[in-house]
């Protein structure tokens, strides 16, 4: 079997998804408290009562029934993250909020003791709110100091607990969801490429500030980066569809580059010089710039084409990161494009380009789910197209093992049904369980098993072995 014996299988959700208790034991607002529509709607000036993130699936006070069923399961991992806003409620306190703090210790808790290892997000998309407004988020460089203080509270507060970390979830969003991603306050529109491009800097410092202060302060943990992996096809074999597609990659590779190799690759240079961006590098940011990562962990959802037609470039549906639907490939009930090789092909591309370990950390399908009810009275979802896309996925991780990729875990996205992140509604789901609660806001919150969690369950007790049936 292609799958290792060690091998990390579980899922992922986010805290500002799930948790819910968006003001409860001192929680200050995030971001996402005033993104009532997810990344695609307006931001609202106050939380308001159509944000579904408010509640999310009540995780905050559930969370020892949902692991219990993740330990059902059979995970090894779960990933979550911390909600900043949690630990430090408007950013920049001089100490960090007690009971945020003990939240995340009797989580973590709860996971260990089923043999479940926490992988934690420092910072998943939930830019405490105070920040955002009051310093425009990472185009500040104050950030740097204000993740120093906070990531330094929850090492020296779970380091014994957590081994591995992520220091920004899907950190090249940022160039396309300013606001959400970097807590970027000015409008996307207005913010200008030097002020982005600022930003990002600021994160990469802070990054490999982290995991400096990881490797000190925690001598045994494992810190990644985690990217929004998106790969990128021509459209056709034209030479200039070709170097189309070489320079919208590298506009993503430019983030695992600078985590992997610690230096600004030649090509940013080169698009910094030919776009009049100059990079204000403090003394010894070139210096922290080289405490690299230990893994790269990415999402994966599907692929995209590019090309130099200006013709041909429709963007797709679902692709909210822009690319051209590819004609090959079908498509979820929200325009994303279902591509299983690709997966093969991105765990190929990132090993070649980096050789170091790399960690699935988000991959999964958002569809409408159907209760049904069973004989005895108990409800499930027969949710054979999730089995179906997973099982697809999953069998392409196997092909790139067999190819000698050395690839550390995989965490199904959504694990338990949550708030999408790109429309925040809850009506897409991609749970292995489904919770009762409805776009309306109506529902028990009751959570019971689908058909996948029974077929989940088979994959991870066999390695692997369940996918050939």
């Amino acid at each position: 079997m292609a799958f290792p014996k060690n091998f990390l299988w579980g899922g992922a959700v986010a805290a500002n998804q799930c948790e819910g208790a968006y003001q409860e034991d001192g929680k200050g607002w995030s971001t996402q408290d005033v993104t009532p529509r997810g990344i695609v709607g307006p931001r609202t000036e106050e939380p308001t009562p159509d944000n579904m993130k408010l509640v999310g699936i009540d995780f905050y006070h559930r969370y020892q029934e949902d692991i219990k069923l993740f330990a059902e399961m059979g995970f090894k991992v779960f990933r979550t993250s911390i909600a900043w806003s949690r630990i430090f409620p408007k950013g920049d306190e001089e100490e960090p909020n007690e009971k945020g703090l003990k939240f995340y210790d009797d989580l973590f808790d709860e996971c260990l003791r089923y043999g479940i290892e926490p992988l934690v997000t420092i910072s998943h998309y939930e830019t405490p709110l105070y920040l955002s407004k009051t310093y425009d988020g990472w185009v500040n460089r104050k950030m740097i100091g204000f993740y120093e203080k906070y990531v330094r509270a929850i090492f020296a507060r779970y380091g014994k607990k957590v081994k591995y970390w992520l220091t920004f979830n899907e950190i090249n969003s940022v160039l396309h969801q300013p606001f959400l991603s970097g807590g970027i306050f000015t409008e996307k529109e207005k913010l200008s490429p030097q002020d982005l491009y600022q930003a990002v800097h600021h994160e990469f410092v802070a990054s490999a500030l982290a995991t400096k202060i990881a490797h000190e302060m925690m001598p045994e943990a494992k810190v990644g980066c985690m990217i929004l992996s998106m790969p990128t096809y021509p459209l056709s074999p034209s030479p200039d569809d070709v170097i189309k597609v070489m320079e919208s990659v590298h506009k993503n590779d430019f983030f695992g580059d600078v985590h992997v190799r610690g230096y600004y690759p030649g090509y940013m240079k080169r698009y910094f010089r030919e776009n009049g961006i100059r990079i204000r590098m403090e003394p010894g940011d070139e210096e922290i710039l080289k405490h690299t990562v230990d893994f790269v962990s990415f999402s994966y959802y599907m692929s995209i084409c590019d090309t130099a037609d200006p013709a041909k470039q429709i963007r797709g549906q679902g692709n909210l990161m822009g690319g051209v639907p590819n004609p090959y490939l079908e498509a979820s009930e929200w325009g994303w494009q279902i591509d299983p090789q690709g997966l093969r092909y991105v765990l190929n591309y990132y090993w070649d380009r980096y050789q170091k370990p790399l960690f699935i950390v988000e991959n999964g399908l958002g569809a409408v789910d159907v209760p049904v009810e069973r004989a005895d009275g108990t409800k499930t979802v027969e949710d054979d197209y999730r089995i179906d896309y997973l099982q697809k996925h999953l069998l392409q991780v196997e092909e790139a093992i067999e190819d000698g990729v050395d690839v550390m875990g995989y965490t199904s996205w959504g694990c338990i049904d949550l708030v999408s992140a790109s429309t925040a509604e809850l009506k897409k789901r991609y749970g292995f369980i489904y919770v009762d609660r409805n776009d309306d806001g109506t529902g028990t919150l009751e959570r019971y098993r689908k058909k996948s969690f029974y077929w989940y369950k088979d994959v991870i007790a066999t390695n692997g072995e369940k996918l050939h049936e």
